[in-house]
């Protein structure tokens, strides 16, 4: 009880040195939080969509997933309508319906502007019945009721401004058709983002299908009394079961969940590794907080000791007071990840995914993570300086509390630091120098764990040599008070090296990932300058194949020598040893080696193009012992089974198109029936010469009603690619963001606990002439010097590491490192801003201290 009554009253005595630990602890367990409360929250509003629109049984085409279609072809596997009396005879069923859903359909308004959604959700078409209503409401106008009518859903209505009476055109597989809005539908449960448009059923089944009498899927419901698992078996007895899948409502849901678990489980563990990394981070503040309050309660627990108090409750004191901070700032991170999450969903909602907090999910498990990492953690960050305080002897009530009890690094530190930094560089070389990128990932990931943790433990040795060369070419310029920061620096190198090592670890990690990006932008460019020979290039921006309108629009552009098709078979191919691989096979025009120069290590690349003529990739030639002229089995997926001759070997030396297999449009269309034979999903095109910027202009003019697809040229292409890469750098950075800002909060908090502990010498400076200003500017700049060291130490190693992953992706084919030099030296210069920020507080403190009263502390 002891224990605990000095433990409550330390903690609240010095509870303003204790804020900003805690404000560390808050943002670490926030981010954790939030992270489980919006992906639970995106599980169950997924899970609610699910649940509301699948029904008891649901019948599709063999081989293809609930509500999914051949996105090559663009036209959905179907069944007949025939089927739904079957279906409806069948035993235990109280009513069966047949629908049409597409996904390979884009809708625009009168503009040709697409009224799809941004965030990769898709457009979704479909025939509209009573059934829907189970799912939607009609809020506006009524149902379609003929070919000239349609509804769309009030989300895209109300993005879009689209109202009844608007005319909207579909683009579809079978062509484009047009109608106006008759009515405005709302989805009882939250909709993610989807657009979805309905017609009647015959016009679906015409303009989507091609022909009336057809159906994607049929849906049947149990009467009373009748299981789901009942019914689906009585169904496929009914039916007979042969060429067609059912799926329970249970099942559908599961596929559905499944579909979208792995977007949200990479978003979940991603968020949580960052938050992981600032956990990491404020482990720093914490150490150094309760290494500082122990420092500056030296003669009080000495006089502890000296009255009877033990080690071991001197150590339980300074625990407690860790416990007591992890409860207090856990709690408020829980609350705080609440916050955090909805904001994540208004944020997703601006990007087009719409997230209600109707279905906000806050399970028994968050508040416990939190609470248990927020209080473990801070626990453990606590230990040392914890054991420390028990080590404290009774004489030290004779001292002056404050006394740094360790100005200089251990010599047993320094060499463990310098041995685990050794080590790491070692691994890291040892990653360069592997054969295979597998292996030496294994190393890359030891390196940069044995070198972050020897940079950190050799830290302290490490200031002392770093802080006087900054020392020499930044505070020198200062005069007498840029000295007197570079000592104050140098006072506590175990201090300032954690304090540094804070700001290390972000920016490491922002040095080797903006190595790695510009590596890769710049290897993938040499690499398109090389390979891609064609002008421009035209695909979809949401995966949808070229629909033939499109493509005979582009065909007929002006100022063209040549257009290539490039389409996408999935076949089963068999070498002369009887050994069969499932393998996708690229069917282009004889063109495409012209748009794409491939190097061949043998025959002629050409004849590939030819009838019942093909090439392999280099890698499978070793594999499976094919050459030139040998003769393979290609089973097309759909179609019939075809001997191929090997006319050409493609080196796989090339990072474009890597392993990939060609063979000709016209030997495809051989084998495939011709609703099965795919669209093109990329189309190449090339100039006439000279007249490229011509041809470019009228190639958009050609597919501006068709939004859907993007026309690049080469530069177009590039940029697009460096836009992405700099895209997800961004993210990263911005989830990298979060150990920053506790990095600055430990330096903010390290320099205002040192302003504490130096009360009584900066009121002596105070009082033999040191003016405000100077004082202040002391302060400033011993704060700028500790951020640049934990900047130049972070960079550093952050090219390091981002030099050796560099050298595994050109095992890859990316074989170009490139130093973003203007990102680094911009990080390096914005380190001392963010040490000047930092120091604005703790100096204007420090500057506002009565000097008499500063002078008389204890």
């Amino acid at each position: 009880m002891t224990v605990l009554k000095t433990s409550l009253r330390n903690f609240f005595a010095h509870k303003g040195r204790m804020a900003l630990s805690a404000v560390a602890v808050l943002l670490s367990v926030a981010f954790v939080s939030g992270t489980l409360v919006f992906t639970d929250t995106m599980n169950t509003t997924f899970d609610k969509l699910f649940a509301s629109t699948a029904s008891d049984v649901t019948l599709s085409p063999k081989g293809a997933a609930v509500d999914d279609e051949t996105p090559q072809t663009g036209r959905p596997e179907t069944l007949p309508a025939s089927l739904v009396e079957r279906v409806r005879g069948a035993e235990g069923v109280k009513d069966a319906q047949g629908s049409v859903i597409s996904l390979s359909v884009t809708v625009v308004d009168s503009r040709d502007r697409n009224v799809g959604p941004t965030s990769g959700a898709p457009t979704i078409a479909v025939s509209w019945s009573k059934y829907e209503l189970r799912s939607v409401d009609l809020v506006s106008g009524h149902e379609p009721r003929g070919p000239t009518e349609v509804m769309v859903d009030g989300d895209t209505a109300e993005k879009h401004g689209l109202k009844l009476g608007d005319e909207l055109r579909t683009i579809a597989v079978t062509g484009d058709f047009t109608a106006r809005i008759s009515g405005i539908v709302d989805f009882k449960v939250t909709n993610p983002g989807a657009t979805v448009v309905y017609f009647d059923t015959a016009t679906a089944q015409r303009e989507l299908l091609g022909k009336e009498g057809l159906f994607t899927q049929i849906t049947a419901d149990a009467a009373p009394g009748v299981s789901d698992e009942t019914l689906k078996a009585n169904i496929a007895a009914a039916i007979g079961g042969g060429g067609y899948t059912l799926h329970t409502a249970a099942e559908v849901a599961d596929a559905g969940r499944e579909d979208v678990a792995g977007f949200l489980d990479v978003m979940k563990y991603a968020m949580l590794g960052f938050a992981g990394i600032a956990f990491l981070v404020g482990i720093f503040l914490i150490v150094n907080t309760f290494s500082m309050l122990v420092a500056q309660r030296t003669r009080e627990i000495g006089l502890m000791r000296a009255i009877g108090s033990s080690r071991r409750q001197v150590n339980r004191s300074v625990l407690v007071e860790a416990l007591f901070l992890g409860v207090v700032g856990s709690i408020a991170g829980v609350a705080a990840g609440v916050g955090l999450a909805i904001g994540l969903m208004e944020l997703m909602s601006s990007m087009g995914m719409e997230l209600s907090t109707d279905d906000l999910t806050v399970r028994w498990t968050t508040p416990t993570i939190g609470l248990l990492l927020g209080v473990v953690v801070t626990v453990l960050a606590a230990y040392i300086p914890a054991r420390r305080a028990g080590k404290i002897s009774p004489m030290a009530a004779l001292r002056d509390a404050g006394t740094p009890a360790d100005g200089r690094a251990g010599l047993v530190r320094g060499g463990l630091g310098l041995l685990l930094t050794v080590g790491g560089v070692a691994a890291l070389w040892t990653a360069t120098q592997a054969e295979k990128a597998s292996a030496g990932s294994l190393w890359l990931g030891l390196g940069v764990v044995l070198s972050l943790i020897g940079f950190i433990v050799v830290g302290p040795l490490l200031a002392g040599g770093v802080v006087r060369v900054l020392g020499a070419v930044v505070l020198r310029v200062f005069g007498p008070v840029g000295r007197m920061a570079e000592r104050n620096a140098l006072r506590n190198p175990r201090r300032t090296g954690a304090t540094g090592a804070a700001l290390m670890i972000g920016l490491a990690l922002v040095a080797c990932l903006s190595v790695v990006g510009s590596s890769m932008v710049a290897s993938a460019t040499e690499e398109l300058d090389r390979s891609v020979g064609a002008d421009f290039i035209v695909q979809s921006t949401n995966g949808q194949p070229i629909m033939p309108q499109a493509q005979a629009a582009l065909e007929k552009t002006p100022g063209l020598t040549h257009v290539t098709e490039y389409k996408w078979v999935e076949a089963t191919i068999t070498d002369p040893n009887g050994k069969a691989v499932k393998k996708g096979l690229v069917a282009a025009d004889p063109t495409y080696a012209k748009d794409l120069r491939r190097d061949t290590t043998a025959g002629t690349l050409t004849k590939a193009y030819d009838t019942n003529a093909m090439s392999v990739g280099s890698d499978y030639a070793t594999e499976h012992g094919v050459k030139v002229g040998d003769v393979l089995t290609v089973a097309f997926k759909g179609g019939e089974s075809a001997k191929l001759k090997v006319a050409a070997i493609t080196s796989d030396e090339n990072n474009v198109d890597k392993g990939v297999m060609y063979t000709g449009i016209t030997t495809a269309e051989r084998y495939l029936p011709a609703d099965r034979v795919p669209r093109s999903m990329i189309v190449f095109a090339t100039a006439e010469d000279g007249k490229e910027t011509e041809a470019y202009a009228a190639l958009k003019d050609s597919l501006a009603a068709y939004p859907q697809y993007k026309v690049q040229n080469q530069a177009d292409y590039k940029q697009d690619l460096k836009d992405q890469v700099g895209q997800l750098l961004n993210i990263v950075y911005g989830l990298l963001a979060l150990a920053i800002i506790v990095a600055v909060l430990g330096v903010v908090n390290t320099l205002a606990l040192s302003v504490v502990e130096r009360t009584r010498e900066i009121g002596l400076m105070r009082a033999i002439g040191l003016s405000r200003r100077q004082l202040r500017r002391m302060i400033r700049l011993e704060s700028v010097v500790i951020a640049l060291f934990g900047a130049l130490l972070g960079l550093g190693l952050g090219m390091g590491w981002g030099t050796a992953a560099q050298k595994l992706l050109a095992l890859e084919g990316l074989g170009i490192l490139e130093i973003p030099w203007p990102t680094i030296v911009t990080v390096f210069v914005g380190s001392a801003f963010v040490g000047l920020f930092a120091a604005l507080v703790p100096a204007f403190r420090a500057g506002r201290m009565n000097v008499l009263n500063a002078i008389a502390t204890d």
